[in-house]
């Protein structure tokens, strides 16, 4: 992993390279590698410069050909840059092989990544899940990394007199590995049953999604007065908030702002990353926030939906939300969205336009899954009525004997436990 803080020689000149091989995808090639540029500037890494390499096939020394392999070195010492980035995956081999080559630090964009995630992990469950992400990936490169690395051991713990360093190192870092995945899931087990106590008091919760740096946590912010991290930077936070907020008709709603998703989010982040999204698969909606004045704006709609859908959370409600609109100078521009997404909501977090909108659709949204019923409870059950004020909107209350005649509109989950006092099917 690259060092960004604990070096006593930081990074300070960036090379980075995108490399890709049908001709047609050049245009994506160019914006992954833009992008990569901003991923490497959240670690505070300046880039010297950006080469774009067109290759027929990938090569297994250098993953392009050594002529270019060779071009680039030389361009290397001539910046003057002391790490060399690809936007491609490198497998191990290719990754030592450019480090003989050009005796400077080399990374692939999957190492960004999980740098940027190990910087600003928060919570014991986002550090833990980076360490085991990190692990991972570091286990197949433990090979050459350390001169000790091929003698022999034996002793006690010791697979037979013939196991090498190398080997003990990779057993140790896996069972490292274990333990964290043991701490994880313990961890895990508690979301679960934090989840499970909101699910007993059945308030209606919608995941803030999208990808990052798109102003969830902005909105978040603006929606419920949290004071929650805002940073214009990709993946300024990786721990999912959850606050609730009282709509105009006075329903509660619970907003939770998930991590952010991005290109070639790397496989092992994916997987350790379940326990923050699957906030996503298990809310009621979706609000699903985008940013308006980004150019490839479409390519990102479907990259978190793509996500979503391998999170099994695809079939969801979903209320698609544009952000920034007042960093689109071209009316053309949001002309065109709104066409394309007629039933979305187009708003400014920054200067609040169309919150009062948002708010609106919000609580159609909570509406869809609301029912408005009679409730005869007797007086005596306060318990009972100190819930349907808590979970639900109370139109009318009026007290006849020792009954307490109430309606109101609840979500269908907070009127289960009001099955038995339900006199009156839903009326909206």
């Amino acid at each position: 992993m690259i060092e960004i803080k604990t070096s006593e020689k930081m990074a300070e000149r960036a090379l980075l390279v995108g490399a890709y091989v049908d001709a047609s995808a050049k245009s994506e090639a160019i914006s992954l590698l833009e992008e990569l540029e901003e991923l490497v500037h959240t670690l505070g890494i300046p880039v010297v410069e950006r080469c774009l390499v067109h290759h027929r096939e990938p090569h297994p020394r250098y993953l392009i050909g050594s002529g270019k392999a060779e071009e680039i070195a030389a361009l290397l010492k001539e910046k003057e840059c002391d790490v060399l980035i690809f936007d491609n995956d490198l497998t191990p081999a290719q990754q030592r092989n450019w480090e003989e080559l050009t005796h400077v630090t080399v990374a692939d964009r999957e190492e960004i990544i999980l740098d940027i995630f190990g910087a600003r992990a928060r919570t014991r469950e986002a550090r833990l899940q980076v360490e085991v992400a990190r692990m991972e990936y570091s286990l197949p490169r433990l090979t050459g990394a350390w001169s000790h690395l091929g003698q022999q051991g034996g002793g006690i713990g010791a697979k037979g007199e013939g196991e090498s360093q190398l080997e003990q190192d990779k057993r140790r870092i896996r069972g490292q590995i274990d333990r964290l995945k043991r701490e994880l899931e313990a961890v895990r087990r508690a979301r679960a049953t934090q989840r499970k106590d909101r699910k007993r008091a059945p308030v209606p919760n919608a995941a803030i999604v999208g990808y990052t740096n798109v102003g969830k946590s902005s909105l978040l912010r603006r929606l419920t007065g949290a004071d929650v991290l805002v940073e214009d930077k990709l993946f300024a936070t990786l721990d999912t908030t959850t606050r609730k907020i009282a709509l105009p008709n006075k329903q509660p709603l619970l907003l939770t702002d998930t991590v952010g998703f991005v290109r070639r989010l790397p496989h092992e982040l994916v997987e350790s990353f379940n326990a923050t999204l699957e906030e996503a698969a298990l809310s009621d909606f979706i609000i699903h926030v985008l940013d308006a004045s980004q150019p490839r704006v479409l390519e990102f709609y479907e990259t978190t939906l793509h996500v979503l859908t391998d999170l099994g959370a695809n079939t969801k409600q979903m209320l698609v939300v544009f952000n920034k609109t007042d960093k689109v100078g071209d009316p053309a521009i949001l002309a065109g969205l709104r066409r394309h997404f007629p039933d979305s909501v187009f708003v400014s977090v920054h200067t609040g336009e169309g919150l009062d909108k948002l708010v609106e659709r919000i609580g159609d949204f909570v509406s869809n899954g609301t029912l408005t019923v009679e409730l005869h409870i007797p007086a005596a059950r306060a318990d009972l009525l100190a819930r349907v004020h808590r979970d639900g909107t109370i139109s009318s209350l009026a007290y006849e004997g020792e009954t307490a005649h109430v309606v109101a509109t609840l979500s269908k989950r907070a009127l289960e436990p009001l099955a038995a006092f339900i006199v009156e099917p839903a009326t909206a």
